[in-house]
């Protein structure tokens, strides 16, 4: 089995994290929300001799996507989101950029499935869509490696926000029961904002569940 590095950056007015998953054998580099300042995800690639492979998504939040258009141009590589994230993505209101600053909106070039199975820099990757935060957020599980991007849908101790555009607090519950918590519970959870976490540590101590 190929070793993952996973290298993280906090970006952004909002401290979003956005993450480098690089295979260590091939050099490639999965970018998971490349949030902003695409220049330093640039650089730190750089620095990685690195490849990148992909754009994973976990939601279209302005916070998470302020560096996309600027990494897929650079280096030519796919975006990918769970399809239901479409009316997010394409909308300035929804996915609040135009309250924050100029409006920002994309399209993905691979719209994703629940369920669906990516092979990205020689790793195997189930999307998996979580919607609660918005209706299209996805979490990434990657089963070799026992990693899990859970974007905005679980955090430590807590959960992602649901007073924003399509969100929903019982949707979002639901999700993680039946979605995440049914992931072994020595998952590393690696979320959109603030630090990591596991799958047991969720199961035993978050209030929201």
């Amino acid at each position: 089995m190929s070793r993952l590095n996973i290298h993280h950056m906090v970006l952004g007015t909002v401290a979003t994290n956005c993450y480098l998953a690089l295979n260590e054998e091939t050099r490639e580099v999965i970018i998971v929300d490349p949030a902003d300042m695409p220049e330093k995800i640039e650089r730190t690639i750089e620095e990685l001799h690195g490849k990148p492979a992909a754009v994973l998504l976990t939601h279209g939040h302005f916070d998470h996507i302020g560096g996309v258009e600027a990494v897929r141009s650079r280096y030519g590589i796919p975006v990918c989101a769970i399809e239901e994230e479409r009316q997010i993505l394409s909308s300035g209101q929804l996915n609040l950029s135009e309250v924050f600053g100029p409006a920002v909106t994309l399209e993905a070039d691979i719209w994703l499935k629940d369920g669906q199975k990516l092979d990205l820099a020689g790793k195997q990757i189930t999307a998996l869509h979580t919607p609660g935060h918005t209706k299209g957020s996805a979490c990434y599980y990657l089963p070799e490696d026992r990693v899990l991007f859970s974007g905005d849908t679980l955090f430590l101790g807590s959960v992602g926000r649901t007073d924003f555009p399509t969100g929903s607090m019982s949707t979002l519950v639901r999700s993680i029961q039946e979605k995440l918590l049914t992931l072994p519970e020595d998952t590393r959870v690696l979320p959109g904002h603030d630090e990591e976490t596991t799958i047991g540590h969720e199961m035993r101590y978050n209030p929201y569940l």
